[in-house]
């Protein structure tokens, strides 16, 4: 009873049996009555009013009328014996009314009315004279007649196909039930199955999108979720190697200058030592960046957010990295837009955002090349943005999607005192985000068309 597809196709069978009960119940009743009536009235209209059309030729009126009745009763049409065509009278009462439709004879004597209703007078049977109705007749009480003969046996063969149709429908509706509930519980118990090896480590499971639109909507959403658990996965080792092979390199060099000392292969002096200190202020950035990311991406990072004019900051940034640009022969240059809005901001993280993608486009431009800062409102005036464009290499357009991941770079072998730890536009991703911004990079698909990085801020009251 525990299963969905038993619980719904005992539904299907409950509803389908009490559906066609109810209709059988119904039917029955009103073939009863209809037949009934029928009865009653090819009765009467065989009897009684052919009496009752004479009576009114020969006395052109219905004053006596009722001794033609006290008549009819003594013939067994009224009340004593069966007519022996099916159906015992004396139970149906009849009720007498004029062309005007006033009764004018009511056999039972309990009617609160002396004229007859629209319903009564489209039940009831005309009496004519002379092709002119004189008269309307109505038979009462026909609920309460008892069929005897063919007439009963031919309203218990209807019951019988009535109670037939409605077994035949309840099996027709208990099997269309159960292939219904096979149907839809089917893709539950894979769905399931599947996320239970997901839940098992085979982040590779998928299931079909196909059925109702529902289940194609859940599995979707299953699919979905798996891929993401696998990318995810995936993710985590890749962080988990990379973080390895940044730390070990560091440590690796610390490791063997020590054991280089102590062995004296290198002498024990202020250069070695220096060496050795530069490599511990790596690592310790190294640290520094993978705690601050991690406090980002947990939404542990506090702003200290006050108004903040960006115009000095970006000049700042850029004074910063004049003098490496020179170094390399790179013109570094700016076009601010002087009508900025003040931002509510964190200045220091903002000038660390500044600082990774200035960082980022000067390392990476080659000598003779632009290293350009532009900003500008967007958004009718509810943003600012700030582009920082390089003409190097550019980015190829698989990895456009990957550049703001941990530990990426664009050349694999680039040395890290070349391409840094690989942390610095990941941090300014979650930098940017924790402000209510977003952040991006264009770059065309032709390899030597250079670089453009973005982001954006809100402008708040």
């Amino acid at each position: 009873m525990k299963k969905l597809w038993v619980r719904l196709t005992l539904a299907f069978g409950l509803v389908t049996v009490a559906a066609v009960m109810i209709a059988a119940l119904l039917a029955n009743y009103q073939v009863g009555e209809n037949f009934r009536r029928f009865m009653t009235h090819g009765q009467v209209m065989s009897t009684t009013v052919p009496m009752l059309a004479d009576y009114y030729a020969q006395n052109e009126s219905w004053q006596g009328v009722e001794t033609l009745f006290q008549t009819l009763h003594g013939q067994g049409a009224g009340s004593g014996g069966g007519s022996g065509r099916g159906m015992r009278y004396g139970a149906p009462k009849l009720v007498l009314a004029d062309a005007d439709g006033r009764v004018v004879f009511d056999e039972s004597g309990s009617r609160s009315s002396d004229q007859f209703s629209r319903t009564e007078l489209a039940e009831a049977l005309p009496v004519e004279s002379n092709n002119q109705i004189v008269g309307y007749l109505l038979a009462t009480g026909q609920s309460q007649f008892e069929l005897t003969g063919a007439a009963q046996t031919f309203l218990n063969g209807v019951n019988r196909s009535l109670l037939q149709a409605a077994l035949i429908a309840a099996i027709l509706g208990m099997l269309i039930g159960l292939v219904v509930a096979r149907g839809l519980s089917a893709p539950l118990v894979r769905l399931a199955a599947a996320a239970r090896r997901v839940a098992q480590g085979q982040l590779d499971e998928r299931v079909s999108v196909q059925g109702a639109e529902e289940l194609t909507d859940l599995a979707g959403a299953f699919n979905e979720m798996a891929a993401n658990l696998h990318q995810a996965e995936t993710l985590r080792r890749n962080l988990v190697a990379d973080i390895a092979h940044e730390l070990r390199t560091p440590l690796s060099i610390i490791q063997g200058n020590l054991q280089a000392i102590l062995d004296d292969v290198y002498p024990l002096d202020k250069a070695e030592i220096a060496d050795i200190f530069d490599e511990t202020i790596m690592l310790n950035r190294l640290i520094g960046d993978l705690r601050e990311l991690a406090q980002a991406e947990a939404g542990q990072l506090q702003l200290h957010c006050q108004a903040t004019d960006l115009l000095p900051l970006i000049k700042a940034v850029v004074d910063i990295f004049g003098e490496p640009a020179r170094e390399k022969e790179i013109m570094l240059q700016t076009a601010l837009s002087s009508s900025l809005p003040p931002l509510q901001a964190d200045a220091d993280r903002l000038r660390q955002v500044l600082h990774n993608l200035l960082g980022n486009a000067v390392r990476h431009t080659p000598a003779g090349g632009t290293v350009t800062v532009t900003t500008t409102l967007a958004g009718d005036g509810k943003a600012v943005q700030v582009f920082v464009t390089d003409t190097g290499p550019g980015i190829a357009a698989e990895d456009l999607p990957h550049v703001f991941d941990r530990f990426w770079r664009a050349d694999k072998s680039r040395a890290r005192e070349y391409g840094g730890s690989g942390l610095g536009l990941a941090i300014a991703r979650q930098l940017v985000e924790a402000h209510g911004g977003q952040i991006g990079v264009n770059s065309p698909a032709s390899s030597g068309a250079g670089s453009q990085f973005w982001f954006t801020l809100p402008v708040k009251a």
